[in-house]
């Protein structure tokens, strides 16, 4: 019986019952899709994917900035610009002020300027943490810089998008952001400068809509949301029963909007090929 007991107990420890107890905090995590409970650490070394049925989970700017850039090569341009509140709503200062809390960062996005494989970029990165990665003013304005950096420096230009779309706390000011970004990209095209556009997990509303659908190239994660409003408001507009899969990024490859779908542990290595390839067609 002593024995038995035992075994039952070592069993529990390695295989942690999440229904009968809790998971403590910063060591285990349940993958959203399968279920299966995964270690952080490990879920780290995988690049934040399930190494059961492959689910990437949503990425902290600086955890991707890590994944994809040069160790040390990464410098943050425009840290500075904060948000404002230009309707004076009174709950707004409080949601910003959770967001830089959660977040650690000032806006949604971060830009800057690194390296992968050795060639310069420009790149701008959105974090899901901060308002659901919205995109308000300074969004705007921080995207837009970064292309018009591109621009002056003659460099690549890689956006990874990750965004639930316009803030609408910033109302019309925050859909002006969506003709900003696009007549810049139309001037970054007009220098000849490249602009991979990487769609993640979700690329929805304003930013489906605008700088994530113009890239010369455009890849996504596997399974990542895009799309410009959700599938039910969809079915509810249109009164039909939407395809299996569609919004999700093997839906639009097939369809051609997508040009490829990378999972996370080939992207570095896939963005410095194009890169390179495209170095090599300006000798």
């Amino acid at each position: 019986m002593v024995l038995e007991a035992f075994r039952k107990q070592k069993q529990t420890t390695v295989q942690p019952d999440t229904e009968n107890r809790d998971i403590p905090d910063g060591i285990w995590i349940k993958c959203s899709r399968c279920e299966e409970i995964l270690l952080n650490k490990d879920l780290d070394k995988n690049y934040k994917v399930c190494h059961k049925c492959g689910f990437h989970f949503r990425l902290k700017a600086a955890e991707r900035i890590k994944m994809i850039l040069d160790e040390g090569s990464f410098r943050e341009i425009d840290a500075g610009i904060l948000p404002v509140n230009p309707f004076k709503l009174a709950d707004y200062e409080r949601k910003l002020r959770e967001a830089r809390d959660k977040s650690g960062l000032n806006e949604a996005v971060v830009a800057g300027e690194g390296s992968i494989e050795g060639v310069p970029v420009i790149t701008a990165i959105m974090d899901t943490n901060f308002m659901m990665g919205s995109m308000g003013t300074v969004v705007g304005e921080k995207i837009t810089r970064a292309i018009e950096a591109a621009a002056a420096q003659k460099k690549p230009l890689i956006i990874f998008a990750a965004s639930g779309g316009a803030r609408m706390q910033e109302g019309i000011l925050s859909l002006m952001q969506l003709a900003k970004t696009v007549e810049a990209l139309a001037r970054l095209s007009e220098a000849g400068q490249l602009y991979i556009s990487v769609l993640t997990d979700p690329t929805t509303g304003g930013v489906s809509a605008s700088f994530a659908a113009l890239g010369d190239i455009i890849l996504a994660e596997p399974e990542a949301m895009i799309g410009f409003t959700g599938p039910r408001v969809i079915e509810q507009t249109i009164r039909q029963k939407l395809p299996e899969g569609f919004q999700r990024a093997e839906f639009f490859e097939q369809h051609g909007f997508v040009d490829k779908i990378v999972p996370r542990s080939q992207m570095k290595e896939t963005l410095a090929k194009l890169l390179k390839l495209h170095l090599q067609g300006e000798q």
